[in-house]
């Protein structure tokens, strides 16, 4: 019984130190960028990444035991995340400096944040799961699906701003990629679960053997009272522009929930009540208005878990707010968050591209109980070509649009699922389905 329990007890660790490096690599870049964006200074670019660390893991913990209480990451949102670094960068057009447009940001943050928070608790959900059928959830999935790998394997081959990409270390993340496959697809027992942490254990090994100590992402070394500084984007305004794509986006950002909550449940074989959407919810946002009063951008619920779940194929709880805690730990302890961050991104990027194989195989199967043909292949074809089309068209392609829009017509993800949710309310698709053989016969 004893050897029993501590067996269970080393699976529950190591699944945990793999939830660490899943939430941290998923969570790092974020504040990292929007940082260097804004101009700060190595103390607050620290600061911000301990802050954004410290929140999420809690987020994260709260959502596991009260929220949707699931193994699901809640941490910062990528829809948000284009959508700043987009309007950062158009600041200059719109006559605004950079300290004036975090302003504005923060006070687009909580609004947004609010206003889902009410439409959470006046019934809005109930409309957005009636939109947001499977078609639309698969077309969703299939999307990010394609964004992730093309991010992710763009770290990996160390695709760089010039247009090159370095051999040497595209060798080694293909053969970090063969690694986490082979221990996935061969690894007997549980040893199969852990070909995430396997691959970037024997990743990080031989990248330091190859090309020596890699000086990380960044470092962070603020102490852990000094960084939660008050407003530190400065005193919330409310610029209209902003504020209407805020509003955008925080529309868009809850159909995470939706996506992720849903698809979950059929890996974990539960039916989602709506009391758990509307907790889910409610806590991403709750969250989302005190992670902007520090400045950090609004937390959303990751439907790129269930890639890494359906990898690992760890559904416990417990390993999951383990994970959590850890990240927790790492934003409290500024030496960690300087180890971890010393992780090459390379690696991470190899060990998530793979992990992110698993949802293109759920986003399939979104589509197995629709029949066809000819005509309604339409409904799932055109979205996703056209936000795929888009993905691949630069960002200066869209200098000619009004500055605000840019960024959500520049995002392939966000038109290709606009795209699927008009086609789906404005089209009677079943009249155009196959008939029946007797009648085609006929």
């Amino acid at each position: 019984m004893e050897f029993a329990q501590s067996k269970h007890a080393i699976s529950t660790l190591l699944a945990g130190v793999q939830w660490l490096f899943f939430l941290f690599t998923n969570t790092v870049l974020v504040p990292l960028s929007i940082g260097h964006a804004l101009g700060l200074d190595a103390p607050d670019l620290a600061a911000s990444m301990q802050r954004s660390f410290i929140l999420t893991g809690i987020l994260c913990i709260v959502q596991a035991l009260w929220g949707h209480r699931l193994a699901l990451m809640d941490g910062p949102a990528g829809v948000w995340w284009g959508l700043v670094l987009g309007i950062i960068a158009s600041a200059p057009t719109m006559g605004m400096d950079a300290a004036t447009v975090a302003a504005n940001l923060t006070g687009g943050f909580i609004l947004s944040s609010i206003l889902a928070m009410a439409l959470t608790l006046f019934g809005f959900l109930k409309l957005l799961q009636r939109i947001f059928t499977p078609i639309v959830m698969g077309v969703y999935l299939l999307l990010l699906t394609f964004q992730l790998a093309n991010t992710f394997f763009k770290g990996l081959i160390g695709f760089n701003e010039e247009g090159k990409w370095d051999l040497k270390l595209a060798g080694l993340s293909l053969f970090v990629m063969v690694v986490v496959s082979l221990i996935h697809m061969k690894g007997k027992g549980k040893i199969g679960q852990f070909s995430l942490l396997g691959g970037l254990v024997i990743g990080w090994i031989a990248y330091a053997a190859l090309f020596g100590q890699h000086d990380g992402t960044a470092s962070a070394n603020t102490g852990s009272l000094a960084i939660w500084n008050w407003m530190p984007w400065g005193k919330p305004s409310f610029e209209p522009g902003i504020l209407l794509v805020g509003l955008v986006a925080g529309l868009v950002n809850m159909t995470n929930t939706l996506t992720s909550l849903t698809a979950a449940g059929k890996l974990y074989q539960q039916n989602i009540e709506n009391k758990r959407f509307v907790r889910s919810l409610l806590f991403t946002k709750s969250f989302s208005v005190i992670g902007a009063c520090f400045g950090l951008i609004p937390f959303g619920t990751f439907a790129s878990s269930i890639g890494f779940l359906e990898n690992t194929k760890v559904l416990r709880r417990a390993a999951f707010v383990l994970g959590a805690a850890l990240l927790v730990l790492v934003g409290i302890v500024p030496a960690l968050s300087h180890w971890l961050a010393t992780l090459p991104m390379s690696v991470g990027s190899a060990v998530l591209f793979i992990a992110y194989l698993q949802m293109f195989g759920t986003a399939i199967r979104s589509f197995t109980l629709t029949s066809f043909n000819d005509k309604t292949i339409y409904r799932v074809a055109l979205p996703v070509l056209t936000g795929i089309g888009i993905m691949n068209i630069p960002a200066s392609a869209f200098a000619d649009f009004p500055p605000l829009w840019s960024p959500i017509f520049s995002n392939g993800l966000i038109v290709g699922v606009i795209v699927a949710i008009v086609m789906e309310v404005a089209i009677r698709w079943e009249t155009f389905e196959s008939k029946p053989a007797k009648q085609a016969n006929q």
